[in-house]
Protein backbone atom coordinates (compact mmCIF):
# COMPACT_ATOMS: atom_id res chain seq x y z
CA UNK A 1 0.00 0.00 0.00
CA UNK A 2 2.78 2.61 -0.19
CA UNK A 3 3.59 2.90 3.41
CA UNK A 4 6.36 4.13 5.27
CA UNK A 5 7.61 0.84 7.58
CA UNK A 6 9.04 1.40 11.33
CA UNK A 7 10.72 -1.38 12.54
CA UNK A 8 11.01 -1.21 16.74
CA UNK A 9 13.89 -3.44 17.70
CA UNK A 10 15.16 -4.93 20.99
CA UNK A 11 16.65 -8.19 20.45
CA UNK A 12 19.36 -10.61 20.95
CA UNK A 13 20.22 -11.69 18.28
CA UNK A 14 19.03 -15.37 16.55
CA UNK A 15 17.37 -18.41 19.03
CA UNK A 16 20.63 -20.19 18.59
CA UNK A 17 17.94 -23.76 19.42
CA UNK A 18 16.20 -22.61 16.44
CA UNK A 19 19.05 -23.14 14.55
CA UNK A 20 18.89 -22.41 10.34
CA UNK A 21 15.07 -21.97 10.83
CA UNK A 22 16.27 -18.70 12.89
CA UNK A 23 18.51 -17.59 10.71
CA UNK A 24 16.60 -18.63 7.30
CA UNK A 25 13.62 -15.68 9.14
CA UNK A 26 16.40 -13.27 9.70
CA UNK A 27 17.02 -13.56 5.67
CA UNK A 28 13.89 -13.12 4.39
CA UNK A 29 13.47 -10.00 6.42
CA UNK A 30 16.67 -8.81 5.27
CA UNK A 31 15.41 -9.37 1.41
CA UNK A 32 12.76 -7.47 1.71
CA UNK A 33 14.37 -4.55 3.27
CA UNK A 34 16.97 -4.10 0.74
CA UNK A 35 14.37 -4.98 -2.66
CA UNK A 36 12.05 -2.06 -0.88
CA UNK A 37 14.87 0.81 -0.42
CA UNK A 38 13.50 3.42 -2.03
CA UNK A 39 10.29 2.18 -2.66
CA UNK A 40 8.82 3.63 1.04
CA UNK A 41 11.07 5.06 4.17
CA UNK A 42 12.64 2.58 6.53
CA UNK A 43 12.62 3.67 9.84
CA UNK A 44 14.54 1.82 12.46
CA UNK A 45 13.66 2.15 16.18
CA UNK A 46 16.51 0.59 18.24
CA UNK A 47 15.08 0.03 22.15
CA UNK A 48 17.42 -2.46 23.60
CA UNK A 49 20.00 -4.82 22.19
CA UNK A 50 20.51 -5.79 18.66
CA UNK A 51 22.70 -7.86 18.18
CA UNK A 52 24.10 -10.96 15.40
CA UNK A 53 21.99 -11.21 12.91
CA UNK A 54 19.10 -8.17 14.15
CA UNK A 55 21.98 -5.68 13.17
CA UNK A 56 21.22 -5.68 9.71
CA UNK A 57 17.67 -4.82 9.02
CA UNK A 58 18.58 -1.56 10.77
CA UNK A 59 21.77 -1.35 8.80
CA UNK A 60 19.47 -1.46 5.54
CA UNK A 61 16.90 0.81 6.83
CA UNK A 62 17.14 4.54 5.51
CA UNK A 63 17.62 6.08 9.31
CA UNK A 64 17.97 4.97 12.34
CA UNK A 65 16.71 6.39 15.85
CA UNK A 66 18.22 4.91 19.18
CA UNK A 67 17.98 5.97 22.99
CA UNK A 68 20.91 6.67 25.66
CA UNK A 69 22.55 4.30 27.70
CA UNK A 70 19.14 1.37 25.95
CA UNK A 71 20.26 1.05 22.73
CA UNK A 72 23.26 -1.43 22.05
CA UNK A 73 23.64 -2.62 18.38
CA UNK A 74 26.99 -4.68 17.37
CA UNK A 75 27.63 -8.06 15.94
CA UNK A 76 29.41 -9.85 18.47
CA UNK A 77 29.04 -8.87 22.11
CA UNK A 78 31.45 -8.30 24.77
CA UNK A 79 31.50 -11.71 25.97
CA UNK A 80 32.15 -13.54 22.91
CA UNK A 81 34.88 -10.73 21.95
CA UNK A 82 36.28 -11.85 24.95
CA UNK A 83 36.44 -15.19 24.90
CA UNK A 84 37.31 -15.22 21.20
CA UNK A 85 40.06 -11.96 21.25
CA UNK A 86 40.81 -11.76 25.09
CA UNK A 87 39.80 -8.12 24.79
CA UNK A 88 37.63 -6.54 27.60
CA UNK A 89 35.04 -3.99 26.82
CA UNK A 90 31.09 -2.83 27.94
CA UNK A 91 28.31 -2.97 25.86
CA UNK A 92 28.14 0.60 25.58
CA UNK A 93 31.54 1.04 24.76
CA UNK A 94 31.18 -1.55 21.87
CA UNK A 95 27.58 -0.79 20.38
CA UNK A 96 25.93 2.29 22.37
CA UNK A 97 25.08 5.36 21.05
CA UNK A 98 28.36 7.09 21.62
CA UNK A 99 29.87 4.85 19.59
CA UNK A 100 27.61 4.93 16.30
CA UNK A 101 27.02 8.74 16.44
CA UNK A 102 30.50 9.72 16.38
CA UNK A 103 32.41 6.78 15.30
CA UNK A 104 31.18 4.24 13.27
CA UNK A 105 28.34 6.72 11.56
CA UNK A 106 25.86 3.89 11.74
CA UNK A 107 23.09 5.80 14.12
CA UNK A 108 21.13 8.94 12.79
CA UNK A 109 19.41 10.20 15.62
CA UNK A 110 19.87 9.68 19.55
CA UNK A 111 17.29 11.05 22.23
CA UNK A 112 17.62 11.28 25.96
CA UNK A 113 14.27 9.24 26.82
CA UNK A 114 12.04 7.09 24.40
CA UNK A 115 9.87 9.54 24.63
CA UNK A 116 11.48 11.80 23.29
CA UNK A 117 13.20 8.97 20.33
CA UNK A 118 9.57 8.78 19.23
CA UNK A 119 8.57 12.29 19.06
CA UNK A 120 12.09 12.62 17.01
CA UNK A 121 10.46 9.63 14.69
CA UNK A 122 7.10 11.71 14.22
CA UNK A 123 8.88 14.77 13.29
CA UNK A 124 11.71 13.26 10.48
CA UNK A 125 8.20 11.12 9.47
CA UNK A 126 6.63 15.06 8.42
CA UNK A 127 9.49 15.39 6.03
CA UNK A 128 9.14 12.58 3.87
CA UNK A 129 6.47 11.30 1.62
CA UNK A 130 4.68 8.15 1.66
CA UNK A 131 6.24 6.61 -0.82
CA UNK A 132 8.37 6.77 -3.86
CA UNK A 133 5.39 8.21 -5.89
CA UNK A 134 4.13 10.73 -3.85
CA UNK A 135 5.96 13.97 -2.59
CA UNK A 136 6.74 15.51 0.72
CA UNK A 137 3.60 17.46 2.43
CA UNK A 138 4.16 21.13 2.82
CA UNK A 139 3.33 23.19 5.56
CA UNK A 140 2.35 26.42 6.53
CA UNK A 141 5.79 27.80 8.29
CA UNK A 142 7.51 31.09 9.82
CA UNK A 143 9.23 32.88 6.82
CA UNK A 144 12.44 33.31 7.97
CA UNK A 145 14.52 36.92 8.35
CA UNK A 146 17.75 36.20 9.72
CA UNK A 147 20.89 38.09 7.99
CA UNK A 148 23.13 36.16 6.62
CA UNK A 149 25.30 38.65 5.36
CA UNK A 150 26.79 39.12 9.02
CA UNK A 151 27.35 35.19 9.50
CA UNK A 152 29.98 34.47 6.92
CA UNK A 153 33.26 36.30 7.66
CA UNK A 154 35.07 38.25 4.65
CA UNK A 155 38.23 36.23 5.20
CA UNK A 156 38.37 33.05 3.96
CA UNK A 157 40.43 31.41 5.72
CA UNK A 158 38.22 32.53 9.02
CA UNK A 159 35.83 29.25 10.07
CA UNK A 160 32.15 29.93 10.63
CA UNK A 161 29.09 28.11 12.25
CA UNK A 162 27.36 26.94 8.76
CA UNK A 163 23.98 25.59 10.57
CA UNK A 164 23.57 29.54 11.50
CA UNK A 165 24.07 29.97 7.95
CA UNK A 166 21.13 27.23 7.09
CA UNK A 167 18.93 28.30 10.28
CA UNK A 168 18.92 31.99 8.32
CA UNK A 169 18.50 30.42 4.61
CA UNK A 170 15.45 27.88 5.82
CA UNK A 171 12.28 28.85 7.61
CA UNK A 172 12.04 29.15 11.05
CA UNK A 173 12.97 26.50 13.26
CA UNK A 174 12.62 23.79 10.58
CA UNK A 175 16.26 22.34 10.14
CA UNK A 176 16.24 19.05 11.60
CA UNK A 177 19.89 17.63 11.36
CA UNK A 178 21.11 14.40 10.35
CA UNK A 179 24.04 12.27 11.91
CA UNK A 180 25.11 15.67 14.18
CA UNK A 181 27.93 14.01 15.66
CA UNK A 182 29.13 12.22 12.83
CA UNK A 183 32.05 14.00 10.35
CA UNK A 184 31.50 17.32 11.81
CA UNK A 185 33.07 18.76 8.66
CA UNK A 186 29.77 18.09 6.98
CA UNK A 187 26.48 19.17 7.77
CA UNK A 188 22.83 17.08 6.48
CA UNK A 189 19.40 17.40 7.23
CA UNK A 190 15.82 18.21 6.26
CA UNK A 191 14.69 21.59 6.07
CA UNK A 192 11.49 23.59 4.63
CA UNK A 193 11.61 26.33 2.66
CA UNK A 194 8.51 28.22 1.88
CA UNK A 195 6.87 25.58 3.23
CA UNK A 196 8.36 22.98 1.27
CA UNK A 197 10.77 19.91 2.08
CA UNK A 198 14.28 20.54 0.84
CA UNK A 199 17.41 18.62 1.78
CA UNK A 200 20.44 20.15 3.28
CA UNK A 201 24.26 19.50 2.33
CA UNK A 202 26.79 21.80 3.54
CA UNK A 203 30.37 22.32 4.39
CA UNK A 204 31.41 22.95 8.04
CA UNK A 205 34.34 25.63 8.02
CA UNK A 206 34.62 24.86 11.96
CA UNK A 207 36.06 21.62 11.85
CA UNK A 208 38.79 20.94 9.61
CA UNK A 209 38.22 23.60 7.63
CA UNK A 210 35.12 21.97 5.73
CA UNK A 211 37.54 19.85 3.70
CA UNK A 212 35.68 16.39 2.83
CA UNK A 213 36.98 13.28 3.82
CA UNK A 214 36.15 9.42 3.69
CA UNK A 215 33.76 9.52 6.40
CA UNK A 216 32.04 13.03 5.43
CA UNK A 217 31.64 12.05 1.91
CA UNK A 218 30.02 8.34 2.66
CA UNK A 219 27.89 10.46 5.14
CA UNK A 220 26.24 13.27 2.51
CA UNK A 221 26.24 10.50 -0.12
CA UNK A 222 24.11 8.37 1.37
CA UNK A 223 21.71 11.37 2.81
CA UNK A 224 21.23 12.48 -1.58
CA UNK A 225 20.57 8.76 -1.97
CA UNK A 226 17.82 9.08 0.32
CA UNK A 227 16.84 12.47 -0.85
CA UNK A 228 16.67 11.34 -4.56
CA UNK A 229 14.73 8.25 -3.79
CA UNK A 230 11.76 10.18 -2.10
CA UNK A 231 11.51 13.41 -4.31
CA UNK A 232 13.60 15.65 -1.70
CA UNK A 233 15.35 18.79 -3.87
CA UNK A 234 18.75 19.22 -3.02
CA UNK A 235 20.25 22.64 -1.62
CA UNK A 236 23.86 22.87 -1.23
CA UNK A 237 25.69 25.18 0.62
CA UNK A 238 29.41 25.24 -0.06
CA UNK A 239 32.36 26.27 1.03
CA UNK A 240 35.03 23.78 0.32
CA UNK A 241 39.11 23.87 0.31
CA UNK A 242 39.57 20.51 -1.26
CA UNK A 243 39.26 16.62 -0.15
CA UNK A 244 41.59 16.27 3.09
CA UNK A 245 45.03 15.28 2.20
CA UNK A 246 47.31 12.71 3.84
CA UNK A 247 48.85 9.00 3.90
CA UNK A 248 45.77 8.07 6.02
CA UNK A 249 42.25 9.34 3.85
CA UNK A 250 44.88 7.88 0.88
CA UNK A 251 45.56 4.47 1.95
CA UNK A 252 42.07 4.20 3.70
CA UNK A 253 40.22 5.09 0.45
CA UNK A 254 39.39 8.18 0.23
CA UNK A 255 39.41 8.19 -3.90
CA UNK A 256 37.01 5.14 -3.55
CA UNK A 257 35.12 7.01 -0.89
CA UNK A 258 34.76 10.17 -2.50
CA UNK A 259 33.72 8.55 -5.53
CA UNK A 260 30.83 8.04 -3.58
CA UNK A 261 29.34 11.35 -3.20
CA UNK A 262 30.26 11.95 -6.98
CA UNK A 263 27.83 9.47 -7.87
CA UNK A 264 25.50 10.02 -5.48
CA UNK A 265 25.48 13.60 -6.87
CA UNK A 266 25.55 12.90 -10.49
CA UNK A 267 22.75 10.08 -10.78
CA UNK A 268 20.16 12.51 -8.23
CA UNK A 269 17.07 13.02 -10.62
CA UNK A 270 15.21 15.64 -8.18
CA UNK A 271 16.25 19.08 -8.36
CA UNK A 272 20.07 20.07 -7.24
CA UNK A 273 20.04 24.12 -6.29
CA UNK A 274 23.80 24.67 -5.29
CA UNK A 275 25.27 28.21 -3.75
CA UNK A 276 28.94 28.70 -3.58
CA UNK A 277 29.59 30.90 -0.51
CA UNK A 278 33.16 31.41 -0.29
CA UNK A 279 35.54 29.11 -1.76
CA UNK A 280 35.07 25.86 -3.74
CA UNK A 281 38.41 24.00 -4.85
CA UNK A 282 39.64 21.45 -6.78
CA UNK A 283 37.54 17.72 -6.89
CA UNK A 284 35.81 19.08 -4.32
CA UNK A 285 34.25 21.78 -6.35
CA UNK A 286 32.92 19.18 -8.63
CA UNK A 287 31.76 16.93 -5.93
CA UNK A 288 29.93 19.21 -4.33
CA UNK A 289 27.16 19.72 -7.11
CA UNK A 290 28.61 20.81 -9.34
CA UNK A 291 26.87 22.09 -13.02
CA UNK A 292 28.78 19.46 -14.37
CA UNK A 293 27.28 16.40 -12.23
CA UNK A 294 23.99 17.73 -13.31
CA UNK A 295 23.38 20.83 -10.78
CA UNK A 296 20.02 22.82 -12.30
CA UNK A 297 20.73 26.48 -10.95
CA UNK A 298 24.32 26.89 -9.14
CA UNK A 299 24.94 30.10 -7.73
CA UNK A 300 28.19 31.90 -6.37
CA UNK A 301 28.17 35.02 -4.47
CA UNK A 302 30.30 37.59 -5.45
CA UNK A 303 33.73 36.89 -3.05
CA UNK A 304 33.61 33.51 -3.82
CA UNK A 305 36.73 31.17 -5.55
CA UNK A 306 36.28 28.56 -7.73
CA UNK A 307 39.06 27.15 -9.18
CA UNK A 308 42.07 24.14 -9.09
CA UNK A 309 43.85 25.99 -5.96
CA UNK A 310 43.66 28.52 -3.99
CA UNK A 311 46.10 31.85 -4.94
CA UNK A 312 48.97 30.90 -2.67
CA UNK A 313 49.21 27.40 -3.49
CA UNK A 314 48.62 28.16 -6.83
CA UNK A 315 51.39 30.63 -7.53
CA UNK A 316 54.08 28.59 -5.36
CA UNK A 317 53.60 25.69 -8.22
CA UNK A 318 53.12 27.51 -11.04
CA UNK A 319 55.92 30.06 -10.30
CA UNK A 320 58.13 28.77 -7.53
CA UNK A 321 61.08 28.20 -9.42
CA UNK A 322 61.11 31.66 -10.31
CA UNK A 323 59.81 33.01 -7.28
CA UNK A 324 63.05 31.13 -5.52
CA UNK A 325 65.73 33.23 -7.88
CA UNK A 326 64.78 36.50 -6.12
CA UNK A 327 65.72 38.08 -2.73
CA UNK A 328 63.42 37.67 0.04
CA UNK A 329 61.56 40.84 -0.19
CA UNK A 330 61.46 41.06 -3.83
CA UNK A 331 59.83 37.47 -3.67
CA UNK A 332 57.19 38.46 -1.44
CA UNK A 333 56.19 41.28 -3.62
CA UNK A 334 56.75 39.34 -6.59
CA UNK A 335 54.28 36.84 -4.99
CA UNK A 336 51.62 39.04 -3.80
CA UNK A 337 51.56 40.33 -7.45
CA UNK A 338 50.95 37.23 -8.62
CA UNK A 339 48.20 36.18 -6.55
CA UNK A 340 46.51 39.21 -7.19
CA UNK A 341 47.33 38.35 -11.03
CA UNK A 342 45.85 34.91 -10.47
CA UNK A 343 42.56 36.36 -8.82
CA UNK A 344 41.75 38.44 -11.12
CA UNK A 345 42.15 36.13 -13.93
CA UNK A 346 40.85 32.99 -12.75
CA UNK A 347 39.67 32.83 -9.32
CA UNK A 348 36.54 34.78 -9.20
CA UNK A 349 33.06 33.51 -10.15
CA UNK A 350 32.28 35.52 -13.25
CA UNK A 351 34.84 33.49 -15.14
CA UNK A 352 32.98 30.56 -14.08
CA UNK A 353 29.77 32.52 -14.60
CA UNK A 354 30.85 33.26 -18.30
CA UNK A 355 30.93 30.11 -19.23
CA UNK A 356 27.90 28.62 -18.06
CA UNK A 357 29.08 26.72 -14.66
CA UNK A 358 27.32 29.62 -12.47
CA UNK A 359 23.90 31.01 -13.36
CA UNK A 360 24.39 34.09 -11.67
CA UNK A 361 26.67 35.54 -9.18
CA UNK A 362 24.14 36.71 -6.74
CA UNK A 363 23.95 39.13 -3.78
CA UNK A 364 24.24 37.09 -0.48
CA UNK A 365 21.24 38.71 1.30
CA UNK A 366 19.13 37.78 -1.50
CA UNK A 367 20.33 34.02 -1.40
CA UNK A 368 17.23 32.71 0.19
CA UNK A 369 15.23 34.50 -2.66
CA UNK A 370 16.97 33.22 -5.48
CA UNK A 371 17.07 29.38 -3.85
CA UNK A 372 13.23 29.61 -3.82
CA UNK A 373 12.47 30.54 -7.23
CA UNK A 374 14.80 27.53 -8.32
CA UNK A 375 12.64 25.63 -6.07
CA UNK A 376 9.73 26.49 -8.08
CA UNK A 377 11.14 26.75 -11.77
CA UNK A 378 12.14 23.00 -10.82
CA UNK A 379 9.50 21.82 -9.01
CA UNK A 380 8.26 19.52 -11.90
CA UNK A 381 11.59 18.72 -12.95
CA UNK A 382 11.38 15.60 -14.99
CA UNK A 383 14.72 13.40 -15.98
CA UNK A 384 15.90 10.17 -16.87
CA UNK A 385 18.98 8.37 -16.56
CA UNK A 386 20.17 6.03 -19.35
CA UNK A 387 18.19 2.52 -19.31
CA UNK A 388 20.49 0.10 -17.95
CA UNK A 389 20.13 -3.09 -15.56
CA UNK A 390 22.30 -1.66 -12.62
CA UNK A 391 24.65 0.68 -11.91
CA UNK A 392 27.65 0.07 -9.82
CA UNK A 393 28.71 3.01 -7.42
CA UNK A 394 32.22 2.15 -5.63
CA UNK A 395 31.46 0.59 -2.75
Amino acid sequence: IGCPMIGILDSGGARIEEGIHALAGYGEIMKRNARYSGVFPQLAVVLGPCAGGAVYSPSLSDLIFTTKNISHLFITGPQVIAEVLGQEISKEELGGTQAHTKKSGLVHFVSETERDCFAQVKRVLSYLPDNYRALPANQNTTTQTGDITKLVPQNQNKPYDMRKVIAALVDANTFCEVQEAFAQNIVIGFARMGGSVVGLVANQTLVKAGTLDIDASCKAARFVNLCNSFNIPIVSLVDVPGFLPGIEQEHGGIIRHGAKLLYAYATATVPKITVVLRKAFGGAYIVMGSKHLGGDFNFAWPNAELAVLGAPSAVTIMHGRELAKLEEDERAIEKTKREQEYRAQLLNPYVAAESGYIDAVIEPQKTREHILRALSITSEKVEKLPGKRAGNIPL
